[in-house]
C-alpha cells in the first residue's frame, strides 16, 4: 500500500489527507499542537467554560465548499438570524440581511436599484460563481458568462467601486467594510472581489458559525479521515521531510524552507523567499458578563459586526493598517450558539488588521472603537486574552507575523502563489497544500483537495 504523510492538520491538510485515505494511501498527518485544526480551532483562553475560536469563527466560503458539500459527514453550521452587520454613527445599523430587499431598507432610498443590479445576479448565481471561484486555477470556465459579470466590478478596488455605484453615505461604507475581508489597500485593484463575494454569499448560502466552535469542523474532517484508515499524530513537529511515497505541506513557504530549503533547488528556494505575506492581525478574546449593548438594537441579530464607521475612515485605516481608529471586526457567536458561555454569559472575539509582524498594542484602540457604537461594552468585560502577531505566530507558525490568509492575495499573488508551479515542487513527491496556494485563504478546503487530486494524477 502506497504511503502519504500530511504536514498540518488544518482543514486544507485534513481535506488533502482524506482525498489520498480515499485513494488507497496509508495516510498519516502529523501536527505540532496538541490539537488539530490549526487556525481553525477553539479554546477556553479567557475564564473556565468560555469557548473561544483561536482563528477563523465564521465561514461563508466553507458550507459553499464543494469538497466539504461532497462528504458523507454532518458539519453542525449556525446560521445566525441576519449574517452581518454595520453599525453607524446615528445609532443605526447597515444590515447584511439573507433577503436582498431587507438589505436594501437599511440603505439610503437612493441606493436601492443600484444594490439590486450589482448584487442580484451574482447571489441568484452565487452557486455557480463559487464554483468558478473556488475551483482551478488553470481551468476551462463552467459558467464563462457568470465569471465575466462577476469580474467586470470585482477587479476594481473596493474604494472605487463604492464611490461609483451607490450614491449614498450607508452603502458606501456597507460595501468598504465588506471589502476589508481581502486584507488590502481599498484603493488596491481587485479589493472589490472580496466584498461582492462576502455579500453574494449572505444572500444565498449565509455566514454560518459552527456549534460548539471552529473545533467542530477540523473534528468533522478527522473522524472521516480515521473511518477511512487515516491516522493523524498531534504534538509532532516535522523538522525534516518524512520518509513516504508522498507528502503534502500544509504550511507556508517560509516553513517549507526551514523543513526542505537545503533539500530544494536553489532558483526554486529564491522564489519561496520572494512570496510576500500580507497584514498581520491583533486580536482579543473576550468573557462577557451580558451580550455587547449596542446603540443599534440590531446589531445583536448578527453574529458579525463591522466596525468602523464611513467609507473614508474605513479607506484610511486599511490603507497601511497603522490607524489609531482602526477598522475592527467582532465576533459575538454565543448570541447563536449558548454552548459557547455559561448561562446568561456571553464570548466575543474582536481583532483589526497591522502591519506583518507589528509589536503596537492596539488594545484600547480596538475597544475605543467597539464603545463608539456600544457605549457600556467595558462594563461587560470579565476577562480578555490578547494575542499580538508574534503570539499569533508562535502559537501557528502557518500565520506568518499575524497573516491569516497564508499571503497577501493581491492580483500578483492571487493566482500563481507561491511559484507559478502552484502545488508542484521540485520534488516529484512533495507538495504544498496550505493556503499559500490556490484558491488561498479562507476555510473551504479547496487547496487541500486540488494539491491531492494534482498529486495522484501524476502517480
Amino acid at each position: 500500500m502506497p504511503t502519504a504523510s500530511i504536514i498540518g492538520s488544518g482543514p486544507n491538510g485534513l481535506s488533502a489527507a482524506i482525498v489520498l485515505a480515499a485513494a488507497g494511501f496509508a495516510t498519516t498527518v502529523f501536527e505540532r499542537n496538541v490539537q488539530i485544526g490549526g487556525a481553525c480551532s477553539s479554546a477556553e483562553t479567557t475564564l473556565p467554560n468560555f469557548r473561544q475560536d483561536l482563528g477563523s469563527s465564521v465561514y461563508p466560503m466553507g458550507v459553499a465548499s464543494p469538497f466539504f458539500r461532497s462528504l458523507p459527514i454532518e458539519i453542525p453550521w449556525i446560521e445566525p438570524t441576519a449574517p452581518c452587520a454595520h453599525p453607524l454613527d446615528d445609532g443605526t445599523a447597515v444590515m447584511l440581511e439573507h433577503s436582498i430587499e431587507a438589505t436594501v431598507a437599511t440603505l439610503d432610498a437612493s441606493d436601492g436599484s443600484r444594490y439590486r443590479s450589482l448584487i442580484a445576479p451574482l447571489a441568484s448565481e452565487f452557486a455557480e460563481l463559487s464554483e468558478e471561484i473556488l475551483g482551478p486555477i488553470l481551468h476551462i470556465p463552467r459558467h464563462p458568462f457568470v465569471l465575466a459579470r462577476f469580474g467586470s466590478s470585482a477587479l476594481l478596488p473596493a474604494a472605487s467601486l463604492a464611490r461609483s455605484r451607490f450614491a449614498g453615505k450607508r452603502a458606501k461604507a456597507f460595501f468598504a467594510g465588506m471589502a476589508t475581508h481581502s486584507v488590502l489597500s481599498l484603493e488596491a485593484p481587485a479589493s472589490a472581489a472580496v466584498g461582492l463575494t462576502l455579500i453574494a454569499a449572505g444572500h444565498a448560502t449565509g455566514w454560518p458559525i459552527l456549534r460548539g466552535g471552529a473545533q467542530a469542523l477540523p473534528d468533522a474532517l478527522a473522524r472521516y479521515l480515521k473511518d477511512l484508515g487515516g491516522r493523524i499524530e498531534i504534538n509532532h513537529e516535522v523538522t525534516q521531510l518524512p520518509e513516504t511515497d508522498l507528502i503534502l505541506a500544509d504550511i507556508t513557504p517560509r516553513q517549507l524552507l526551514r523543513i526542505a530549503g537545503s533539500q530544494l533547488p536553489s532558483h526554486y528556494c529564491k522564489q519561496l523567499k520572494s512570496f510576500r505575506y500580507g497584514a498581520g492581525a491583533f486580536k482579543i478574546d473576550y468573557a462577557l458578563s451580558a451580550p455587547i449593548p449596542w446603540t443599534a438594537p440590531e446589531c445583536s441579530r448578527a453574529a458579525t459586526v463591522h466596525i468602523g464607521g464611513w467609507l473614508e475612515e474605513i479607506a484610511e485605516s486599511e490603507r497601511t493598517f497603522t490607524s489609531d481608529r482602526p477598522f475592527v471586526l467582532l465576533g459575538q457567536p454565543s448570541l447563536f450558539d449558548p454552548s459557547r458561555a455559561p448561562v446568561g454569559q456571553h464570548t466575543a472575539w474582536a481583532y483589526c488588521h497591522v502591519p506583518n509582524g507589528s509589536t503596537k498594542d492596539c488594545t484600547e484602540s480596538i475597544e475605543r472603537q467597539i464603545t463608539r457604537f456600544a457605549p457600556d461594552f467595558r462594563d461587560c468585560i470579565l476577562a480578555r486574552s490578547i494575542s499580538s502577531p508574534v503570539a499569533l505566530e508562535r502559537w501557528n507558525p502557518n500565520l506568518i507575523g499575524g497573516d491569516f490568509l497564508g499571503g497577501a492575495m493581491d492580483i500578483r499573488q492571487l493566482l500563481f502563489r507561491p511559484t507559478r508551479s502552484l502545488y508542484r515542487t521540485p520534488r516529484s513527491n512533495l507538495y504544498l497544500c496550505g493556503a499559500s496556494t490556490p484558491p488561498g485563504g479562507g476555510v473551504h478546503g479547496m487547496a487541500g483537495y486540488y494539491a491531492a487530486t494534482t498529486a495522484l494524477a501524476t502517480m
